[in-house]
């Protein structure tokens, strides 16, 4: 592994065609002490739903079991989608999982709703109109409430005693847009970019660093960026195992959300449906093939970012064949692997 790139992975605990989503739920905890095992700096669970593609509707309830059942590995969420939560509410969550976790809890959060606006709407405790469009507030009270720094007179002022005080975790800014860029150079936090949603945002990634106001806690930008991949031991079979996620994409784009499919089913799909069935206005970017052939992708993914971190989401229908790609991408990397895992303990008073 090179002196300055970092590999993490972001899991949206897909739901395979023939399995349940608490099966999903189960391949993430699994995935998860492997991740921890072969050295990977992070561990980030997604936000979405509705859909019965993906079983991650609550990170917040994800984190604790992936962090009790991991030793040393970062968990988080990537992200929390900020609109649907009251910010008290985050910050008292993240601060009860930073006390119990110290030093291990990051709270990516997220402005997108991570589903299909009657979801959202489902979403609202109020319902007698569409919630605000106040992400900038949302997101500067929570700070204020994690920051410890909600001003004497304000009337939640005492509601920054947070109750994991004085562990917080550490905030990240996602995004896919030049807006989100934009808020996280503001204010002052580290930003992860989704190029596997958006893969034109290089240019979003250069106005975030040269927009960038420095602080006491971040003085200098710090960017990752999330890719696809897909790793197998030849091209052509990571080619062959990419056929699923190939095909719930093609089938999104027409506006039909399904489990992830069998291989020999994609296959099919494909071939009726032509080599470009899954690419809708512009192709998604995707680093599929053998390990060498996924070093260069990511590396040359990190470099077009200038990104200190990779983080890498994969999907497939075998849960095999899914923690046999990250094996592989972290064999080629030379991650340092963990030599003996031990149950942890949780941080208690004297």
């Amino acid at each position: 592994m090179t002196d300055t790139l970092r590999l993490s992975i972001l899991d949206q605990s897909p739901v395979s065609e023939g399995f349940t989503g608490a099966d999903a739920l189960r391949n993430t905890l699994d995935l998860a002490r492997l991740a921890d095992e072969l050295g990977y700096v992070r561990y980030w669970v997604a936000e979405h739903h509705g859909t019965p593609m993906l079983a991650c509707a609550a990170p917040e309830v994800l984190i604790g079991p992936i962090a009790t059942r991991t030793s040393r590995i970062k968990v988080g969420s990537g992200g929390v989608m900020l609109p649907h939560y009251s910010p008290l509410k985050v910050a008292e969550s993240f601060s009860i999982l930073s006390a119990l976790f110290p030093g291990r809890i990051d709270l990516g959060l997220g402005r997108a709703p991570g589903t299909d606006q009657t979801t959202a709407f489902a979403l609202q405790r109020d319902r007698r109109q569409p919630a605000p469009d106040d992400f900038p507030q949302q997101l500067a009270e929570l700070l204020a409430y994690l920051e410890d720094r909600m001003p004497p007179n304000h009337a939640f002022a005492r509601l920054a005693a947070l109750p994991g005080r004085p562990h917080a975790p550490e905030v990240w800014l996602l995004g896919s847009s030049m807006q989100s860029a934009l808020w996280a150079a503001e204010t002052s936090l580290p930003y992860a970019f989704a190029d596997f949603i958006n893969p034109d945002g290089t240019e979003y990634a250069a106005t975030y660093r040269e927009r960038f106001c420095p602080s006491e806690e971040l003085p200098a930008p710090r960017a990752m960026v999330a890719g696809f991949a897909i790793c197998a031991d030849t091209d052509a079979e990571a080619q062959r195992i990419a056929s699923s996620a190939r095909m719930t994409r093609a089938l999104l784009n027409r506006g039909r959300l399904t489990a992830v499919p069998p291989i020999d089913t994609a296959l099919k799909f494909l071939a009726e449906n032509g080599p470009n069935a899954d690419s809708l206005h512009r192709p998604r970017r995707a680093i599929v093939g053998s390990p060498a052939t996924v070093r260069k992708g990511i590396e040359d993914l990190a470099a077009a970012y200038r990104a200190e971190e990779v983080m890498i989401v994969t999907i497939t229908h075998e849960h095999a064949a899914r923690r046999r790609s990250y094996e592989l991408i972290a064999e080629e990397f030379g991650l340092p692997k963990v030599q003996e895992q031990r149950e942890p303990e949780l941080s208690r008073s004297v």
